[in-house]
Formats: C-alpha cells, structure tokens, sequence
C-alpha cells in the first residue's frame, strides 16, 4: 500500500497526524457484469466498462490532535478517503503518511461475525485492531457498559438490530484511547441517548489530545466538532481550512446550484392564466397576479437568504381606481402558523391604484427567518372591505450561507447579555 506510517513522535517537528500528498482513485465499473465464474466462460469478461474516478488529486494535512473534517454531497468521495486512511483501500496514485496506528469505524458491524456473540466479537475486532488479549480484557466491562445492549451481549450478532451493532461497533474502537480516530457517518444510526454519549465521548477523546477525522452531513456539527475541514467535490478539493469558513462556501455553493436549478423549473407564469383567480378571496376590484423575491441589487431570486437583504414585490391588477388600500403580508409556517404579518396602513402608507397592472415593494435590509420554508399571505384591503385575499398561495424557501447558532423560527435582534451572574439581595429568596 502507499502508505507511509511514521513512528509516533518522528513527524519531523511538523505536528501533523495525518498527511495526505496527491492521492487518486479509480474503480473500474462494468456495465454488464459476470459475477459468477460459469458466465464468465461462457459469456467471457464483460468489455463494457469504464472508470469511476472517486478521488483525484486529493491533497490535505490534518494537525495532532485537532478534529478534521470531511464535508460534500454524496459522492464526492469522503467515505472513500476515509477508506484509504483506515487501509481498507490502497491509492492507485499519491501517499498517506501517518504518524501512529489509525483506529477506524467505517461501517455498521465492520469486523464482526455474525454467528459470533458480542463479547466473542470484541475479542476478534480487538485483535484486528492490533490489541493484545490483556488489554481487551482491561477495557471489555467498559466496552460492555458504554454499548449498553444488557444480556444481549452474550446473544449472537447476526440478531442484533442495527443500533445495537452500532452501538457495540463504536465502543470497542474506542475502548483503548486512540491516537488516531476516523470516523464515518454511521454514529447516526443510534438512537437521540447514544448519540450524545458518543459526542460527548470524542469531545472527551479530542481533549485527551486524540486526532479525530470526521465525515458528516451534518454541518453544524462539522462547525461544532470540527476544528479544520476538507470539502470534496466529484473526488476534488475544492477547499481546505478552517471549519466555519469552509463549511459556509460549500453551503453557498449549493445555495448557488439550488437557484440554478430552480429557475430553470420555474414556470413562465407563477399562476396560469386559466386558474389566475381562481383561489384568491374578495370582491375582486384587483387581484394579486404573481409575488417576485429581489436580492439587495433588485435581482430575481429563487429563495431567500438568511442575514441577507430581500425584497418582496407583489403584482397587483386593479379593475378600478381605487384609492386608500392597504397591502398586508403574512409569513406562515407549513403548519400554518403566522410567524410574522407586516402590513403597509400600520407603516403609515396607504396606496392608491390605478385600472391595470402595477406592483408594490416591501423591503427587508436583514431576513431573520431561520432556513426552512414559509408561506406567503397577501390581501389588499380598504377599511376591512377585502378586494382581495391570497391566503398561503406563495411559497418562500429561506437559505442561509452559514450554519445558524441558535434554534428557532426567527432571529431576534441582539440582546445584551449581563457581565456575570447577580446575587440576591440579603435574605431575597431566603425561607
């Protein structure tokens, strides 16, 4: 394998753990596959073929004792660099140097056997893992303990459920505190309990001053857990550094590739002619006719996006003058909750329309929306006499270019917060 593993402590004064230099791989794929050897002689090797490219020129380096992570859609091959940091691959071009032994979880019962029990099961993945009999028998009651599968651990695993396997897979790879640590996505198979005893155990590993790779989807836990990142894209990559800046440039990316996609699916007209009025309420003086998104330079977007500026222009067609109307605006959620309903009479402007097409603009300098998918409301009124109501008939997706820090719907303005906690006063709060 071209892999180059450096003695712990001779890294040449560099601090790396983990140096990735040029790394390639390709899978040759048939299209018409012989998978048993009589097809093979009869029908011969399949000629159709080609090659899958899964890295290409991969280049990184992954400092001791940080937590490194590896972000992309599906695909770009960060599980498959995983592989070959772990061994299970060889590059077909480039090296790895290491400096110590990597200890992986790659998949869901990797290293077991099914007609194995659990604790014969730890004993067989210790001893792929390099360890000697006194140390798995140092560590097998925690390991045990920390799977928390009971008197299942005596049962074999090919009855084990998914989870459970799991569960068991991630305990004894972490049983002895590594110096190395890659780990796939697969964490997420257990269950809301387990998962936060396996964060909180690599936070406590990463403290210790272990080296942790991580794949993840998840980019607030990449910006959480991770201290530097790689995105990957079709087996290249497209950035190195630190976790917040990287991860916000992938997101723009696929916030840019949505908005291409969605405009080219975007219809001619928002609402076709046959159907314009069709679901819109009131007397019907003027009607809504379509709700345009405007980004801070007035051009048409297809959503949103978090922190940004963003105007709502709404279309209106009058039958008639019509003098003194209001336009409101209402923000629902998919569950139809109203989030947010500004409206232009408590503003202070009222407006006066003219027989034909016209619009109005409402512009916000910061969308406070959280990212997910609203609906928008508009009716135009004059002293609660309703010329027309689209009730939830335009949907508003909201983006964002970075992950959010707090949860919610909306963002709330910056509160302050106090310098260190108070003190009651003598005897306040005393029986």
């Amino acid at each position: 394998m071209n892999t180059a593993v450096v003695p712990a402590g001779a890294d040449g004064g560099d601090g790396l753990a983990i140096e990735v230099r040029g790394v390639s791989k390709h899978f040759t794929l048939h299209a018409d596959r012989r998978d048993s050897l009589k097809e093979r002689f009869v029908r011969g090797r399949s000629r159709d073929t080609h090659v899958f490219r899964a890295l290409d020129d991969v280049s990184f380096a992954v400092k001791r004792g940080i937590t490194f992570g590896l972000v992309g859609h599906n695909g770009s091959g960060k599980s498959t660099m995983l592989k070959i940091l772990a061994g299970v691959y060889r590059p077909n071009e480039g090296e790895v140097m290491v400096s110590s032994k990597v200890d992986a979880l790659l998949e869901v019962g990797a290293g077991f056997h099914g007609e194995l029990t659990g604790r014969e099961n730890i004993y067989l993945n210790g001893a792929i893992l390099g360890r000697t009999k006194k140390q798995i028998d140092d560590s097998i009651d925690w390991i045990i303990n920390f799977a928390d599968i009971g008197d299942f651990i005596d049962e074999p695993v090919k009855v084990y459920s998914s989870g459970m396997t799991v569960r068991l897979g991630f305990a004894a790879a972490v049983a002895i505190e590594p110096e190395i640590l890659v780990v796939d996505e697969i964490i997420a198979v257990g269950d809301e309990e387990f998962q936060r005893k396996c964060f909180d155990l690599m936070r406590q590993l990463r403290d210790r001053g272990t080296t942790i790779v991580l794949v993840t989807h998840s980019l607030s836990l990449a910006t959480e857990m991770c201290d530097e990142v790689v995105w990957l894209d079709h087996g290249k990559v497209q950035m190195v550094g630190d976790a917040d800046e990287v991860v916000s440039a992938y997101l723009t990316s696929v916030n840019e590739k949505e908005a291409r996609q969605r405009a080219l699916e975007q219809p001619e007209e928002e609402f076709p002619e046959d159907d314009q009025y069709k679901l819109n309420q009131g007397n019907g003086d003027c009607r809504m006719t379509g709700v345009e998104l405007l980004d801070g330079d007035l051009d048409e977007v297809s959503f949103a996006t978090y922190g940004k500026p963003l105007t709502v222009r709404v279309h209106v067609n009058a039958k008639k003058d019509l003098h003194d109307v209001e336009l409101g605006l209402g923000f629902s959620t998919d569950g139809g909750v109203t989030i947010a309903g500004p409206n232009s009479k408590a503003a202070g402007t009222l407006y006066s329309l003219r027989p034909g097409d016209s619009f109005i603009d409402y512009k916000i300098d910061q969308v406070v929306f959280q990212p997910g998918r609203l609906w928008l409301t508009t009716c135009f009124v004059r002293d609660g006499q309703i010329f027309d109501l689209s009730d939830r008939r335009t949907e508003l997706i909201v983006r964002a270019d970075r992950t959010m820090d707090e949860p919610g719907l909306v963002t709330l303005a910056p509160g302050q917060w106090s310098k260190r906690p108070g003190l009651p006063a003598p005897g306040e709060g005393q029986q």
